[in-house]
């Protein structure tokens, strides 16, 4: 079972951004969690960080019926990116969103979610846990 890690903006300062909201773990201490975590349960994963709205969006394309499942958080781009929304819309791969805060409890603007109506489900306010259980979520869906 292959799963692509997506994240977007901004997601590269983890560990530096805002602590306060998103811990003091990086990018890189996510992947190797995310590595340890797929690795017990038989999942191969690749994960990818892009600033830019059309990195994101070919590697979405380039997903379609390449892996089983997509783990996305898309960060800013959640609340605004049509583009994101249509190219989730446009691949039959499976698309989970994901954000380590929870969007729901911060500023109105961040409860909105363009991309949500595109993806099978959202996970929101669980840290670094939450990219585990979107695995999860697809490793059970896989085993079904």
């Amino acid at each position: 079972m292959k799963i692509l890690i997506l994240n977007g903006p901004n997601l590269n300062r983890l560990g530096q951004r805002e602590p306060d909201i998103y811990g003091s773990e990086t990018l890189t201490d996510l992947v190797k969690k995310l590595e340890s975590y797929s690795e017990k349960n038989n999942v191969t994963i690749q994960s990818k960080q892009s600033n830019w709205e059309g990195q994101l969006i070919d590697w979405l394309h380039e997903a379609d019926n390449a892996v089983d499942g997509v783990v996305f958080n898309p960060g800013a781009f959640t609340h605004y990116s049509y583009a994101i929304r249509d190219a989730i819309a446009s691949i039959d791969v499976p698309v989970v969103e994901v954000h380590i805060s929870h969007v729901h409890a911060r500023e109105e603007f961040r409860k909105t979610s363009v991309v949500a109506p595109v993806c099978i489900g959202q996970i929101s306010g669980f840290g670094f846990t939450g990219y585990e259980m979107a695995i999860d979520y697809f490793w059970r869906r896989n085993r079904s």
